[in-house]
C-alpha cells in the first residue's frame, strides 16, 4: 500500500454501456478514503458522451491518479505497484477478451492482466446480453484464470426506489470483494429480509 497508509484501487471503464457503474465506483473511493488509480478506454469517452452530460476532464477530476490509454509504461502497467486489486466498470466484450488472450492493446487490459498474474482481485461488470458460447467460454477462461465474473445484475430484494440505487447496490457489492463496505449497500439481515434480534 502507498506510504501514506491509503490503499489504491484501480478502476478501469471500458467503452460497454453503462459508464454510471464507472463514475459511482469512483464515488465510492472517495468517500471510503480509497487512493483511485483510473484508465479509461478510447470508446469509454464515446459511451460517456452519450450516456451522460459529463466531460472526460470532468470524470478526470472525480479520480486521484489519471493514465492515458496508451501509457503502457504507468504504475499500473508493472505488479511491483501495489494495489486492492481492479474493477473493470463497465467490463466489454471487447476488454474481457483482450484480458482472457493475454493479449493486451492498451493500459486498460495491460493493468488487468498484472492484477491477474501477481493474484489480485479483478472484478469484470461484463455488460451484454444474451451471451452467446464464444462469450461464454470466453467467461470460463476468465474466472479459471482468478477472474471474478459480476455483471451488473439489479438486487431486487434491497428494493431500490430508483436506479441510482440499483446502480450503488451494484457497485458496492463488487466493492465488498475487495474488503471495502460502502454505506449505500443494503445488506440482507440487516436492511432487508429477515432483520436478526440483537443478543
Amino acid at each position: 500500500m502507498p506510504q501514506s497508509g491509503r490503499p489504491r484501487l484501480v478502476v478501469g471503464i471500458s467503452g460497454a454501456s453503462g459508464v454510471v457503474y464507472g463514475l459511482r465506483a469512483l464515488d465510492a473511493c472517495r468517500e471510503l478514503g480509497v487512493e483511485s488509480h483510473l484508465v479509461m478506454s478510447k470508446a469509454a469517452a464515446l459511451t460517456l458522451a452519450q450516456e451522460t452530460s459529463l466531460s472526460v476532464a470532468q470524470v478526470h477530476a472525480q479520480a486521484d491518479v489519471v493514465y492515458k490509454a496508451a501509457d503502457i509504461g504507468a504504475a499500473i502497467a508493472s505488479g511491483s505497484f501495489k494495489t486492492l486489486g481492479m474493477i473493470v466498470a463497465p467490463c466489454s466484450v471487447r476488454t474481457m477478451s483482450e484480458v482472457a488472450s493475454g493479449v493486451t492493446s492498451s493500459l486498460l487490459t495491460r493493468a488487468a492482466d498484472v492484477v491477474l498474474k501477481e493474484r489480485r482481485p479483478l472484478v469484470l461488470m461484463i455488460r451484454e446480453t444474451p451471451l452467446h458460447l464464444g462469450h461464454l467460454r470466453t467467461l470460463v477462461k476468465l474466472s479459471e484464470m482468478g477472474a471474478v465474473i459480476a455483471p451488473p445484475l439489479p438486487a431486487f430484494y434491497a428494493r431500490p426506489a430508483s436506479i441510482e440505487a440499483m446502480v450503488d447496490q451494484s457497485v458496492g457489492r463488487t466493492l465488498d470483494l475487495f474488503g471495502l463496505s460502502w454505506a449505500p449497500v443494503k445488506r440482507w439481515g440487516r436492511d432487508v429480509g429477515p432483520i436478526k434480534a440483537e443478543a
